[in-house]
């Protein structure tokens, strides 16, 4: 089943490859059951198990946006051999091409930054050699986050191969954090997590919201917005980017789709206290 909005003029659709329940120790840094209080009631047990586990989805959304045909994010991927999972074996293309994002169809990929759950589908294994899997449509890569992964130890052969076949092709466009798409979908700058990563901002028709990306991975980090994520690059920056990012989000009524969010993966955050609440939309 595909989670489904629209957005003014927009439609988004979120289109989930695989989903896992991880120890909260392996995600955030500081995680603590007995401060979640009174928002325990709304994690358990749809985001959090009974057991504190906390529910991640690796997923992409699908953007109309007029003429254009957009993919935020691409995923694991197949035939990559991931850290924790290995070789995964998914039918995310099929999926996609079900609702109109077949390979040719796409003119746009978006990767919010370059984790190897973010790039995975950037490309295919087709007879021994990765070549782009969305032969039609340009690259969107962050200037700073690229160039910091080739200074990198874990720019490996499993992140390289979903980048740089898209470069040798020529498909890819190095753009800055505010970059915009099309005359509804930007880019909005939201370091921390890596160097240059950044968030997706749609609006149209006096309506908005926004794909986060990594800038949150779980709604613990909505109500407990100083967690900080164990992969962050710069544990600081990422909470000072929430605390920025959350009072314009609430006070502007967008709605917030959480990219690593398990289904409800939209809502509102909303002012609570001197803090923050979750608001699933069900």
């Amino acid at each position: 089943m595909f989670q489904h909005w629209t957005v003014g003029e927009v439609e988004i659709t979120c289109v989930t490859e695989t989903t896992f329940d991880v120890p909260p120790e392996v995600l955030i840094r500081t995680f603590a059951a007995d401060d979640l209080g009174e928002h325990l009631a709304m994690l358990q047990p749809g985001y959090m198990t009974d057991e504190f586990l906390l529910r991640i989805a690796i997923q992409s959304f699908a953007i109309r946006s007029g003429p254009h045909r957009l993919i935020v994010d691409t995923c694991f991927g197949n035939d990559h051999e991931l850290p924790y999972f290995g070789d995964l074996r998914t039918t995310h293309l099929d999926s996609l091409a079900s609702i109109g994002f077949g390979r040719d169809a796409v003119d746009s990929v978006v990767c919010t930054h370059l984790h190897m759950d973010h790039v995975g589908w950037n490309t295919v294994l087709d007879d021994g050699a990765w070549v782009p899997t969305f032969p039609n449509a340009q690259y969107l890569f962050h200037t700073t986050e690229y160039e910091h992964w080739l200074r990198h130890e874990q720019y490996d052969a499993g992140l390289a191969e979903s980048i740089e076949p898209v470069i040798a092709a020529g498909l890819h466009r190095f753009v800055d954090g505010d970059h915009r798409i099309t005359p509804e979908v930007r880019l909005v700058p939201t370091p921390g997590h890596t160097p240059g990563h950044v968030s997706v901002r749609i609006e149209s028709a006096g309506q908005a919201a926004v794909i986060t990306g990594d800038m949150i991975h779980h709604p613990v980090q909505v109500v407990r917005h100083r967690w900080a994520s164990v992969p962050d690059f710069d544990a600081v920056t990422s909470v000072a980017t929430r605390e920025a990012t959350y009072p314009e989000l609430a006070d502007d009524d967008v709605l917030v789709l959480g990219t690593h969010f398990i289904a409800p993966t939209a809502g509102h955050i909303r002012r609570h206290g001197d803090g923050w609440s979750w608001e699933p939309q069900r």
